[in-house]
C-alpha cells in the first residue's frame, strides 16, 4: 500500500484528470488555490502519512523521521538476517542525496565512501545489494523502471533504474531536511518535488491498470521523467518542472521525443508546481499543476 497522492489527501482539487490526458481533451482549468513554494515545501516533508495531517506544519517531519528510526531499528532485521544498521543508514542517506537521478550501486558505494572516513563503514557491492533487496522487501523504496521504445534512429535505451523512496518525506527525513533548508535549496527542492509527481503518478497510473517508467538514452542524455502506459500499450510522455521557468523547455523537448518515436505518445505533458492554471496549448502539450491533478 502506498502513502495517500495529493487528490486522496485532499491537496489537489482534482480538476483534470489522467484519463482526460489520455483521451486528448481540451482542458482549460484555473486553480481556486495558487500553489507556493511554501505550501509546496509542506506537502513533500510531511508526505502522504495519514496521521500527518492532523499535525502542525512545524512538525510534518516527526512522523517520517519516526518511521525511518523505526525501520532501522526493527524492519531491516525482517528476515532474521542481522544488518548492520549504521551502514543501513548511510545507503539510505545516500539514496536520498540521489533521489530523482540515476545511480549505481557502484555510484552508492563511491557516495558513502565519501560522506565518510571510518574503516568500519566501508560497504561492498554485496552488502549494498543485499541492503536494497531487503528496502524493496520492506516497501521503503520503489524503482522506476526504464522504458523501452523503438526509435527511428535506433537511439540507445538506457536499462537504469531510477532509485526511489515510496514518498519523498522519507528522503527528507534520511537527511534531516525539514521545509526552511529545502526552500534554501532549490536544486534539491527540484528532485524532491519530481519525487512527489512520481508518487502521485504511480498511483494515479496503477488506478487506472497501468504503470510508470522513465526514459534515458545513452547516447544523447536525453530523458522524459515519466513515462505512464496503460495495459493497452498506450503510454504518455511527462516532463516534471518546479516552476514556470523551464516549462518552455520542457515542452520542446517532448515534441523532439515524440518525433522520434515510430510510436508516438497519445499526450505530452509539463507537470509543474507554482502555476494555477491548467492548459493544452497549441503545439498540444499539456500544461497541468500537480495540485489539480487526479486519476
Amino acid at each position: 500500500m502506498y502513502t495517500m497522492s495529493l487528490f486522496e489527501s485532499k491537496d489537489s482539487e482534482g480538476t483534470v484528470s489522467l484519463g482526460d490526458l489520455f483521451a486528448n481533451k481540451k482542458i482549460a482549468v484555473n486553480l481556486k488555490n495558487k500553489p507556493t513554494i511554501q505550501k509546496l515545501a509542506d506537502l513533500i516533508i510531511r508526505g502522504g502519512w495519514p496521521a500527518s495531517l492532523k499535525f502542525e506544519s512545524k512538525n510534518y517531519y516527526r512522523l517520517p523521521q519516526s518511521y525511518l528510526e523505526d525501520v532501522l531499528d526493527h524492519d531491516i532485521n525482517y528476515d532474521g538476517i542481522v544488518r548492520n544498521r549504521e551502514k543501513m543508514l548511510l545507503l539510505l542517506r545516500s539514496l536520498a542525496r540521489n533521489e530523482s537521478t540515476l545511480v549505481t550501486n557502484e555510484k552508492l558505494i563511491n557516495d558513502i565512501e565519501d560522506y565518510t572516513t571510518k574503516e568500519n563503514y566501508q560497504i561492498s557491492r554485496n552488502t549494498v545489494a543485499d541492503y536494497l533487496s531487503t528496502l524493496k522487501n520492506i516497501h521503503l523504496i520503489n524503482d522506476q523502471l526504464p522504458y523501452s521504445l523503438k526509435t527511428r534512429s535506433r537511439l540507445r535505451v538506457g536499462k537504469t533504474s531510477k532509485r526511489r523512496f515510496i514518498d519523498p518525506s522519507l528522503a527528507c527525513a534520511a537527511l534531516g531536511i525539514k521545509q526552511e533548508q529545502l526552500i534554501k535549496d532549490l536544486e534539491m527542492f527540484g528532485f524532491m518535488f519530481e519525487s512527489l509527481v512520481v508518487r502521485d503518478l504511480r498511483i494515479y497510473i496503477e488506478y487506472l491498470g497501468g504503470h510508470i517508467y522513465h526514459f534515458h538514452n545513452n547516447n544523447t542524455g536525453e530523458e522524459v521523467d515519466a513515462i505512464v502506459e496503460l495495459s493497452d500499450g498506450t503510454y504518455g510522455a511527462i516532463e516534471i518542472k518546479l516552476g514556470v521557468g523551464k516549462i518552455d523547455e520542457a515542452a520542446n523537448n517532448l515534441i523532439k521525443f515524440a518525433k522520434q518515436c515510430e510510436n508516438p505518445p497519445k499526450f505530452l505533458c509539463v507537470i509543474s508546481g507554482l502555476i494555477d492554471y491548467a492548459s493544452k496549448r497549441e503545439d498540444g502539450v499539456y500544461i497541468v499543476p500537480i495540485t489539480a491533478l487526479k486519476p
